[in-house]
């Protein structure tokens, strides 16, 4: 198991403590006034579809703004260089953009619950259920990369052991998630938005003066890690060599369509933020708005990565006792003065526990409607499912706090992060665009994808890659291969059991397959706003082309 270094251990005194015991404070409190607006289990599970767009937009950006964001990609900057750029300007921005201007109206007119939900109503009970196993599996998985994350701050400050630490976190989640649902969740991550931006910046800023600013820190880590480590394409023709062990092929196909568009479209922690806007303009408009900030924050997680990896030349090498992951830490004890360290540990929790509640909100969604009630105890009152979402939540903590010490052994959490989202999001996704855009998909095709995509990403990872019988350079490499080998298995086994099983009948395909939905009501009505912030088109080309732009000092 990876532990934190002996030596790092944050100089903390009264000051700081204060700062974090006033936001713990609010945090509650937020989830006891939540609390009062939760009547039924929709408003438990997704707010009662009555939060503006600025809400859901930036806690659609908080709840992947998680611990295992920052620490993993400072991680990766650390580990890979300027590289990092990729997972936001091309594995982030496009798909973004995809989902608020072509998924979103069918999630949110189909008036869905989760996103299980949909593939119920697009293929069969088949396809759901194995979606929502799948799902509610992926979701404790990655919850528990959270917990581990935030237990590295938490040894960092206090010094408790790992396992005390990950107990005492996921309790405290608990409580505010048990008490106010979805509301507090995302509520709690606006705040929560703020708090990082605050604990993010001045890590930043300080980082850069500590190592002589941009230039000097980029003569120095070209030296020890030759050119390619500061540049964003550098290396990456097919058979070159680069820090990431990716060509330009599995790059754009791997992260920028694969991953990405399978990460963004169909993982319903950062969906629900979506479906629980006002209105379908609102739900449209949450993941545009989330994109421009998104655009920026790359440069608030790589930087601080970049100047570990200049300060401790062997971080995350045998000749270390520094795994990548500690590069936050690292400069928190290095470079803050107390006050300001009191807001980045503040900062750190924020950062965990917006993606740590996100997961966990999500995973009681799902449990509770696409499984226990669709499936195990049916037709019950809606009081009865409410706290039967209450119970699995506390149920989907201690399960997280046990897969927190499996993310435990993973150097780069954003490797192992990758490899989860290959394994489970990408065969989702395969699922989901081919049956929105090709009628003919068959009710069976998608269960089938379904397994043919896992199955295949995790023959790639465990005994292509792990087993030596292809030399790929590095994990998120193999990683990139696997979303890709899982996609193509997907579709070409949907494609082939589509031939041999009966479509669903095209009566029953309106608003769920692409060129079939009519305007809603309430699309009708918003038509007559012709503000231009208010159009998701304009939102999404303008973030797409600023993420573009933004590409053009790391080309070279």
């Amino acid at each position: 198991m990876q532990t934190l270094a002996e030596g790092l251990r944050l100089p903390t005194n009264g000051l700081d403590y204060a700062i974090l015991a006033i936001y713990f404070v609010v945090v509650l409190g937020i989830g006891f006034m939540a609390r009062a607006s939760v009547k039924t289990s929709l408003d438990f599970f997704l707010s009662g579809r009555s939060l503006p767009a600025w809400v859901t937009g930036l806690a659609f950006v908080a709840a992947n703004l998680g611990a295992t964001e920052i620490l993993g990609m400072a991680a990766t900057g650390a580990q890979y260089g300027v590289a990092v750029v990729h997972w936001y300007w091309i594995g982030a921005i496009p798909a973004m953009v995809f989902l608020g201007l072509v998924m979103m109206p069918f999630y949110y007119r189909s008036k869905v619950r989760s996103v299980p939900e949909f593939l119920l109503q697009r293929f069969d009970r088949s396809a759901h259920l194995l979606s929502s196993v799948l799902f509610a599996f992926a979701a404790i998985l990655i919850a528990g990369v959270n917990l581990y994350a935030l237990s590295i701050v938490v040894e960092a400050l206090l010094g408790w052991p790992q396992w005390v630490a990950i107990v005492v976190a996921g309790l405290f989640v608990l409580v505010y998630i048990t008490i106010g649902g979805l509301s507090s969740a995302i509520y709690n991550e606006v705040l929560q938005f703020f708090v990082i931006l605050a604990a993010l910046i001045p890590l930043t800023v300080l980082g850069l003066k500590r190592v002589g600013g941009w230039d000097a820190m980029s003569d120095s880590l070209t030296e020890q890690h030759g050119g390619d480590f500061m540049t964003a394409w550098g290396g990456t023709g097919i058979g070159d060599a680069n820090p990431l062990g990716a060509n330009w092929l599995t790059i754009i196909l791997g992260l920028g369509f694969v991953l990405s568009f399978g990460y963004w479209t169909t993982n319903f922690a950062e969906v629900q933020r979506a479906l629980s806007a006002k209105n379908l303009s609102a739900a449209k408009r949450t993941p545009l708005i989330a994109a421009f900030p998104k655009i920026f924050i790359v440069f608030a997680v790589m930087i601080p990565g970049l100047v570990a990896a200049v300060i401790v030349p062997k971080i995350g090498t045998p000749d270390s006792d520094l795994t990548y992951n500690d590069a936050i830490p690292l400069l928190m004890q290095e470079l803050l003065p107390n006050g300001v360290l009191g807001i980045a540990v503040t900062g750190l929790l924020a950062a965990f526990m917006a993606g740590m509640a996100a997961n966990v909100s999500s995973f009681n969604t799902v449990f509770t409607t696409d499984i226990w009630q669709r499936y195990v105890v049916k037709d019950k009152p809606d009081t009865y499912y409410l706290r039967f979402g209450r119970l699995i939540t506390a149920i989907g903590v201690l399960a997280s706090i046990g897969t927190a010490f499996i993310a435990a052994s993973f150097s780069n959490i954003m490797s192992y992060l990758q490899t989860l989202f290959s394994f489970f999001n990408v065969p989702m996704f395969v699922v989901f665009i081919i049956g929105m855009f090709w009628k003919r998909a068959s009710m069976k095709s998608g269960v089938w994808g379904l397994v043919a995509g896992t199955a295949a990403a995790m023959v790639n990872y465990f005994w292509i890659y792990k087993g030596g019988i292809i030399d790929i350079p590095s994990d998120q490499g193999a990683n990139f291969v696997s979303a890709i080998v899982g996609f193509v298995a997907g579709a070409v086994v949907m494609v082939v059991v589509t031939l041999f099983t009966a479509p669903k009948p095209e009566a029953e395909l309106a608003g769920l397959v692409y060129g079939t939905e009519s305007p809603s009501p309430d699309e009708e009505l918003e038509e007559a706003d012709k503000a231009w912030y208010r159009k998701p088109a304009l939102l999404g080309w303008g973030a797409i082309v600023l993420a573009a732009a933004c590409y053009v000092p790391y080309s070279f």
